[in-house]
C-alpha cells in the first residue's frame, strides 16, 4: 500500500458544489459528466496512476472513485474530496475475484483499517519474491486485517505481483543494470506514474532503489 498525499479538488468539481442553493444541494449521486470526470482523473494523478489499494495500474476505464469510509458512515460527507481514493476493478470480468475498495464494500473501521493517506502506510507491509504480502509486524491486527478484508493476498494479486517480480529479474544485468532497472520502474516517469506494485518492488529491492 503506497502512502497518497492527498492534494486540493480540482476546480470543476469546486465550481459544481458552489451552485447550492436553496432549491438544490449537491449529493454524490448528482455528480457525473465532466465535474465527475475531474475528481476522477485529479484521484489518478495524485496516486501515480496506482490503486489506492493494491497498487495495480489504474485509468479511468478499469477503476472507480472510492470512499475511504464509506458514504453511508456516521459524519461522513460523501463530496468530502480528501475521503475520496480511486480503486481498481471498475468492471468485474467472469469469475474475476473481488479485492481491494470493490471487496472492502461498505465495511470500515477506525482502528483496524489501514489508509493509504497515513504516511506510515508502507512500512506495515513485508512481501516475499512468491508476490504474497504479510504484516511487517506479525502482532500487527489492523494490518493482518486490512489484508484479508481487502483480499490483498489473494491468488489473482499474488500472481500479477510475482510477474512485475519476475520480469524485474530477467536478463543477465549488472549491479548497475539492476539498479537502473528498478529505480526506472519505481518512477515516476515524466507524467508522474509510478511502476506497478510500488511497495513490492521496493521492500524487495531495496538495496538497489
Amino acid at each position: 500500500m503506497k502512502h497518497i498525499t492527498k492534494g486540493m479538488e480540482p476546480q470543476e468539481f469546486t465550481t459544481w458544489k458552489a451552485l447550492a442553493n436553496d432549491d438544490w444541494a449537491p449529493t454524490y449521486e448528482d455528480l457525473r459528466g465532466i465535474e465527475k470526470r475531474a475528481v476522477h482523473a485529479s484521484l489518478i494523478r495524485e496516486q501515480g496512476g496506482l490503486c489506492c489499494y493494491c497498487e495495480q495500474s489504474v485509468n479511468i476505464n478499469n477503476s472507480h472513485i472510492e470512499h475511504f469510509r464509506p458514504q453511508n458512515y456516521h459524519l461522513v460527507d460523501p463530496l468530502d474530496y480528501g475521503n475520496m481514493l480511486c480503486s481498481c476493478q471498475r468492471l468485474l470480468r467472469e469469475r474475476e475475484p473481488r479485492h481491494c475498495g470493490n471487496k472492502k464494500g461498505e465495511w470500515f473501521d477506525e482502528v483496524l483499517l489501514i489508509s493509504p493517506m497515513d504516511a506510515g502506510c508502507e512500512g506495515r507491509f513485508a512481501y516475499d519474491a512468491s508476490g504474497g504480502i504479510r504484516p511487517m509486524d506479525p502482532d500487527d491486527e489492523a494490518t493482518t486485517t486490512t489484508i484479508k478484508k481487502l483480499k490483498l493476498d489473494c491468488d489473482k494479486l499474488r500472481s500479477l505481483r510475482k510477474g512485475v517480480i519476475d520480469g524485474l529479474l530477467q536478463g543477465n544485468l549488472t549491479e548497475q543494470e539492476m539498479g537502473e532497472s528498478i529505480r526506472g520502474h519505481l518512477g515516476p516517469d515524466g507524467d508522474g506514474v509510478f511502476g506497478e506494485f510500488y511497495t513490492t518492488v521496493a521492500y524487495l529491492f531495496r538495496d538497489y532503489a
